[in-house]
């Protein structure tokens, strides 16, 4: 019975990533399908619409003709009151993964407790820390493991040491939970 359950367990860890992985993408296809109300027709054309649209909206958001709209635009956004604080949070978010001034790109290990020697993996995200009067300080944000969340921690320049690796190995790495190969 035991052997059983192992061939079960084994044979989990094997479809479970590939069916979950399938899922999401089929319900995320199907989401943009519905979203475009596209039901008959072809799977993925909601897909290939957003792509599109997307594209298009990018290439004319970098008109000189249409930038001055969008600053205007986004000033409204930050001064109004509650979707200040939504849109600037997510602004920032997407920025750092995929905009101009990405800041996961930096990859570093920080000592946490120097007795025990317990080391933590994460990103430089500001490398002077002085507008809070500690330029001794940089900010170093750390993803938590299977999780879309993390810390921000304020460490001593001393205690961090900055890594030759690709950000995106080591982002792979920590949220992996080390379970990924560096």
């Amino acid at each position: 019975m035991r052997k059983l359950f192992n061939y079960f367990l084994n044979g989990f860890l094997i479809v479970a990533p590939v069916g979950l992985t399938i899922y999401i993408l089929f319900a995320t296809i199907r989401w943009l399908d519905s979203l475009f109300r596209m039901d008959n027709v072809p799977p993925g054309m909601g897909l290939l619409t957003a792509i599109v649209l997307l594209t298009i909206v990018g290439f004319v958001a970098k008109s000189f003709m249409v930038r001055p709209f969008l600053i205007i635009a986004e000033r409204v956004l930050h001064r109004t009151p509650l979707v200040s604080i939504i849109y600037s949070s997510l602004k920032d978010l997407f920025d750092a993964f995929v905009g101009d001034n990405q800041k996961f790109n930096c990859p570093v290990v920080m000592c946490v407790n120097q007795e025990a020697k317990i080391f933590k993996m994460g990103f430089v995200t500001q490398e002077n820390m002085e507008p809070a009067n500690r330029p001794d300080l940089v900010a170093v944000y750390c993803p938590h493991s299977y999780n879309f969340s993390g810390e921000l921690f304020l460490v001593p320049k001393e205690n961090v040491t900055f890594l030759e690796l690709p950000s995106s190995e080591v982002m792979k790495f920590v949220v992996s939970g080390g379970v990924s190969r560096l």
